[in-house]
């Protein structure tokens, strides 16, 4: 099959990342895939959420805001605050985000403390998600370092890398990475987040007006698989990047 943009069904967009991109974070990165682009920050907050309080839970908290910047599309989209409340999908992106990265977080060794995890999306064209939680992996890591070099964090909580990446299944062939026009018309769209040793955190799979069977899905996921093991090793060379800089 020929992709739109020449790729091969199991190719990635060229995805980089580069780190340093919002200094006053304490991790951030540019994550780019394709034509997405998104800018994922890192910040430490010296206290937990006040349900941690009041029901007595021990360690610290991760938590993530996501959002589709307004010139990010095709037309403007209005800021969440302009409209009085955040729309159903931020909510669901932003919660996967979180659910992602504490996934691999050892929540004991950020006793007191929150680490926030800020998406913003500067230009959307598919995986805007999938970016986000890759980026995001990236700013906490390199934001965790520094906090351990600077005596606020006795040991390293992260127990395993996490990314994540799209598939379909579009014209009646699997996919790797949907870019827009692909996720659009897919019948079938997944995205999938894993850890770099190979666990699953979260498999998301829909058909959009159309079933798929279990050797479609079973071709889904051997692509994220391929593709994440890829994003990994760019993750880890990003950090190195960043702790260097």
């Amino acid at each position: 099959m020929e992709r739109t943009d020449g790729r091969k069904n199991d190719q990635l967009r060229p995805i980089s990342f580069v780190p340093g991109i919002a200094p006053n974070a304490t991790g951030s990165v540019l994550a780019i895939c394709g034509n997405t682009r998104v800018i994922c920050a890192a910040s430490l907050e010296a206290k937990v959420p006040s349900w941690m309080k009041a029901q007595g839970v021990p360690g610290g908290w991760l938590t993530a805001e996501y959002s589709l910047l307004p010139y990010s599309t095709l037309e403007r989209k209005a800021r969440d605050i302009s409209r009085g409340k955040l729309d159903g999908r931020t909510v669901e992106i932003q919660r996967l985000i979180g659910r992602s990265l504490r996934a691999v977080l050892d929540l004991s060794k950020l006793e007191g403390y929150t680490l926030w995890i800020d998406c913003d999306v500067l230009q959307a064209d598919g995986g805007t998600r999938t970016t986000s939680i890759s980026g995001a992996y990236i700013a906490a890591k390199i934001a965790v370092q520094r906090l351990i070099a600077q005596g606020k964090l006795a040991e390293d909580p992260f127990t395993d890398s996490v990314a994540a990446i799209s598939a379909g299944i579009f014209d009646g062939n699997a996919l790797l990475d949907l870019c827009y026009c692909e996720d659009k018309d897919a019948a079938v769209d997944a995205n999938i987040v894993m850890t770099g040793t190979g666990c699953f955190v979260e498999v998301q799979s829909t058909g959009e007006e159309a079933t798929f069977s279990p050797d479609e899905l079973a071709a889904l996921i051997a692509l994220a698989k391929k593709g994440i093991g890829e994003i990994s090793e760019l993750q880890q060379k990003a950090i190195l990047t960043g702790m260097a800089d």
